[in-house]
């Protein structure tokens, strides 16, 4: 592969993951409409196995190893979605899983991790913890690295949402995601360029943790702040392959407040009567934040995951 998944890649993916993967449902709400001001479509990710998209690029990558790759097993490092995503694809391919997590990783993702039979290695909630945490464990297992998003199969793999989203709705005007470290928004932007027509791909982060943002509009990868966001998932730096596809293939990235995600979650909640995480709600933030440029337009928003901590909800 490539150091872009190439269309065929992306169809490879597709094929790979269709007898294990659910094709989550698209959503839609009269009063959320009224609300956005334009037609909104859900591609409820909520709903897919371990609760997130992620399930797709560790399952792909997974699945893409022969097998020297994966006898010694796959690790890797995330606070919760990847996590849970890269245990169950090595669970369904039967090899060892290693995980390095964040001290203060969403205890929810936690157990859930330990649930599908990986090995958790907690560190400092810190980029560099996590990777030096990340290469003792490779040292030490000779697992295989699978890294969270800035990896072609991970991308293909996110892809195939946007595939589906597209298969059974082909006239959107715009796509919005979250963007944390860039592996959906990445991969939806290459399907929306490889199988859809016109259509513009937004992502949507957190004002908080803005390097996505920031990196864009200056045309230069700027890391992300370790700054506390109630969107735990979107606190990661823009990969650097995720950055490129970007730059290329993305619109525009806009950003929200903390308040502003809180309360898209809570309509969402109320409404739509679903379970999303906040990171899921950033992109519903974005909208009717700035409703004027999608006025009377087709959207689809990509629910990312509903692997919230019902004990600790931010209202």
């Amino acid at each position: 592969m490539d150091n872009i998944p190439q269309k065929q890649d992306l169809l490879a993916a597709a094929e790979r993951l269709s007898p294990y993967i659910h094709n989550t449902p698209i959503l839609t709400s009269r009063m959320v409409n009224e609300l956005a001001g334009c037609r909104l479509f859900f591609k409820c990710e909520n709903f897919q196995k371990t609760g997130a998209f992620k399930f797709r690029g560790a399952l792909n990558t997974v699945l893409s190893l022969n097998d020297d790759e994966a006898q010694n097993g796959v690790a890797t490092h995330s606070s919760g979605n990847h996590a849970q995503a890269l245990a169950y694809a090595a669970q369904i391919r039967g090899v060892r899983a290693y995980v390095v997590m964040p001290e203060n990783a969403s205890p929810v993702k936690v157990e859930a991790t330990r649930s599908y039979g990986a090995e958790i290695f907690f560190c400092e909630p810190t980029l560099e913890a996590r990777e030096k945490g990340h290469k003792k464990v490779i040292d030490e297992t000779g697992a295989y690295s699978v890294h969270p998003y800035d990896d072609c199969r991970i991308i293909a793999g996110q892809g195939t949402a946007c595939m589906e989203l597209l298969r059974d709705n082909p006239k959107l005007d715009y796509i919005l995601t979250p963007v944390g470290g860039g592996g959906l928004l990445s991969g939806t932007a290459l399907a929306a360029n490889y199988f859809g027509r016109d259509i513009r791909v937004i992502g949507c982060e957190p004002q908080v943790v803005d390097d996505a943002s920031r990196s864009f509009h200056s045309g230069k990868w700027q890391p992300a702040p370790n700054i506390p966001t109630v969107a735990d998932g979107l606190k990661t730096s823009l990969g650097k392959r995720n950055f490129a596809i970007i730059k290329d293939h993305v619109y525009d990235i806009l950003t929200v407040s903390e308040e502003e995600i809180i309360a898209a979650m809570q309509l969402l909640w109320q409404y739509m009567k679903i379970l999303i995480e906040p990171s899921s709600a950033v992109p519903l933030a974005v909208l009717l934040k700035n409703k004027e440029m999608f006025s009377d337009d087709n959207v689809a928003i990509i629910i990312s995951g509903g692997n919230v901590n019902l004990q600790n909800l931010p209202w």
